[in-house]
């Protein structure tokens, strides 16, 4: 009798490159899903995969043109593939996908392939030309000459979002058009803004401000405008969505958002974020549309993205109680009385199981989310938080697959390391699950103040605003009464790993020379660093040096956690003051500039680890499965080649010409 063979056990981590690691996850609970909700998330998963064309312009101009040169490569170059040159090749390719465009998905410097101009334009060359996305009449030669100097001139849209002066003329994201500048940005959107609007639309949010002969206008996403193309794909699946639909709530609001692809008009996306928002009895539900402005130097303009999911109903139930007792966090937050919420309504919170990713959130997504983003609309209907639970488990089990340990490293004593190895992974995602549920949607603008009135600095404090308070109330007692906490020690581990990755190893992303650019890593280092400062004094937070390593060691836990405080008063102040230039000094004195010894000795640590500090997934592949012309199921598939992935991705879901 034949022994039966064992199940394959399931990999997580399936490939690194760069500094990039990449993982699947699992959805769990699948098969108690009902047929319709099989089909519900399978038509919303397919909605999430036909905007992929429209960020990568949104990230820069030329990015279609070079992934559609990268996919005729791919796909068709009859040259030599085992070669180191055409290896190096495949790694850049590898980039792209993963950072929508040629700029860093994180640090936002651009990037370069690992070989010659010259085999560049071989490769190029014997590929098929009809695969090219050449413009009408032009030869291969010419295109290769146009294309050479975007991929591999340094100077030439070296940063996606700059910082400089002139962030926008210095900035490679293509939410501009014309040699526009700030100043002409700024009093275009100030003449729109109405005094006093209680209810004002997210000017700007979906659109891209175009100079030229006529002056300056907006050209607007939507069916019959900018990406249309994409929108319809989009439209096409939501109403087949529709169709399956649990409920009259879901209905609803995705009519609303359909009409709001098709019009483009703000205020139809208000109005199907008020719908949507108050949906909190759904098992299914989903993200799609322009929604975050990180992108954007100047705060206002959103990148496309999805995210589809059912509730994870065990870990639900700790979000839930937070969601609850959302009220009793606002009366006791340490900010002034002035800038809180008299009534917090319509707090939900959830764990989520997400099934496809899509645009900003694809490769490489967010582990928690807190939306509607405009404030009028959290203070009168409420907000919806999510902790992704699948992906922070897919996290935590591609490290274990790893050989070597960056807490380990990183973490001054044996006790530390086994502190965090206790209660690390539990305190982080009720961390996340506070900064989304509670963070985000908490506090409140004075009368008169704008809602983008800290500008370019808006994203990194708002991070800031959701993490301190996650940090301050994560070792508050009420966490144990709740029992959403073990013990009065747990929240030491989030408070060590976060200052240990805030000070130190969060640096290991950051090129040798450059300064922190991203918003979440700003965030991070501000808070940081700050707290360092005001505490050094007290000795709160201890600088230690052994054997040549740098460590940073939390000698005074509740002193920290009153700096958390008392910075999460400051930033609320700032915002809900709009004090953009106590902002701006706040961000520049703490978030950006890194000390270039401790740099070059965290990314000598964390080389020698062998560890790639950036993650990205491929997505699960959901199939009809069908039975005498009808569908009887939807299976689940964990593909494990991600190119193969994305020139699928490329064959199946591009809806935009590549232009130049």
């Amino acid at each position: 009798m034949k022994e039966p063979q064992p199940k394959e056990e399931f990999k997580f981590l399936v490939d690194q490159f760069a500094d990039l690691r990449i993982m699947r996850y699992q959805l769990n609970d699948w098969d108690q899903l009902t047929l319709q909700q099989k089909a519900y998330l399978y038509y919303l998963s397919e909605a999430a995969r036909c905007g992929r064309d429209i960020l990568f312009d949104q990230n820069f101009k030329y990015n279609l043109c070079i992934r559609k040169t990268i996919e005729a490569v791919l796909n068709s170059y009859q040259g030599d593939r085992e070669c180191e040159d055409f290896n190096s090749f495949v790694v850049y390719a590898k980039r792209v996908f993963f950072s929508n465009g040629i700029h860093h998905h994180y640090a936002e410097d651009k990037f370069f392939p690992e070989i010659t101009e010259a085999y560049f334009a071989e490769l190029i060359k014997g590929s098929d030309a009809t695969l090219l996305p050449l413009n009408e009449g032009e030869t291969v030669d010419e295109f290769v000459a146009f294309l050479t100097p975007v991929v591999f001139d340094k100077e030439l849209y070296k940063m996606r979002r700059s910082s400089e002066e002139d962030i926008i003329k210095n900035s490679a994201v293509n939410f501009y058009e014309g040699g526009i500048t700030k100043k002409e940005v700024e009093k275009f959107y100030d003449k729109m803004r109405k005094p006093n609007d209680v209810t004002p639309i997210s000017y700007g949010l979906n659109s891209k401000l175009v100079k030229d002969k006529k002056g300056i206008h907006e050209d607007v996403y939507k069916a019959d405008g900018l990406y249309g193309e994409a929108i319809q794909a989009i439209i096409g699946w939501l109403e087949k969505a529709n169709e399956v639909a649990e409920n009259d709530i879901q209905r609803d609001y995705t009519r609303k958002l359909i009409s709001y692809y098709q019009t483009g008009d703000l205020k139809t996306w208000d109005e199907y974020n008020i719908a949507w928002v108050q949906d909190s009895v759904s098992h299914i539900d989903f993200v799609n549309g322009f929604i975050e402005d990180y992108n954007d130097p100047m705060g206002m303009k959103a990148t496309w993205e999805s995210i589809v999911d059912y509730k994870d109903l065990e870990a639900t139930k700790r979000s839930t109680i937070i969601g609850e007792n959302a009220q009793w966090f606002e009366d006791h937050s340490p900010v002034d009385n002035r800038f809180k919420k008299e009534e917090c309504k319509g707090v939900s919170a959830k764990s989520i199981i997400v099934t496809a990713l899509g645009g900003d959130c694809f490769p490489s997504p967010p582990i928690g989310i807190n939306l509607p983003n405009a404030d009028w609309i959290r203070k009168d209907y409420g907000s919806k938080s999510v902790t992704i639970t699948n992906l922070m488990i897919a996290y935590d089990k591609a490290a274990e697959e790893c050989p070597k340990s960056a807490l380990k490293e990183f973490a001054y004593s044996e006790e530390e390391v086994e502190l965090c190895k206790k209660y690390g992974s539990e305190t982080d995602i009720l961390h996340t699950t506070l900064h989304e549920c509670l963070g985000h949607g908490s506090g409140k603008l004075l009368p008169g103040t704008q809602p983008g009135a800290l500008k370019e600095f808006s994203s990194t404090l708002e991070e800031a605003r959701a993490d301190l308070f996650g940090l301050y109330y994560l070792a508050d007692p009420k966490m144990v009464e709740l029992g959403v906490l073990p013990d009065m020690e747990a929240y030491k581990a989030e408070f060590c790993g976060y200052i240990r990755n805030g000070m130190m190893s969060q640096l290991a992303r950051v090129e040798l020379g450059k300064d922190v650019t991203e918003s979440h890593m700003q965030n991070r280092k501000l808070i940081a660093e700050w707290c360092y400062e005001k505490g050094m004094a007290n000795n709160v937070i201890e600088k230690k040096v052994e054997n040549g390593k740098t460590y940073f060691v939390i000698n005074d836990f509740e002193a920290l956690r009153g700096l958390f405080g008392e910075l999460l008063a400051e930033v609320q102040r700032i915002k809900s003051e709009g004090d953009y230039a106590a902002g701006k000094a706040l961000v520049e004195k703490y978030a950006v500039k890194v000390d270039p010894e401790l740099h070059k000795e965290v990314k000598e640590r964390y080389d020698a680890l062998g560890l790639k500090p950036y993650g990205g997934f491929i997505n699960p592949v959901i199939t009809p499965v069908e039975k005498d012309d009808k569908v009887v199921d939807y299976t689940v598939e964990y593909p494990s080649d991600f190119v193969a992935e994305h020139l699928d991705l490329g064959k199946r879901y591009s809806f935009l010409k590549a232009t130049h």
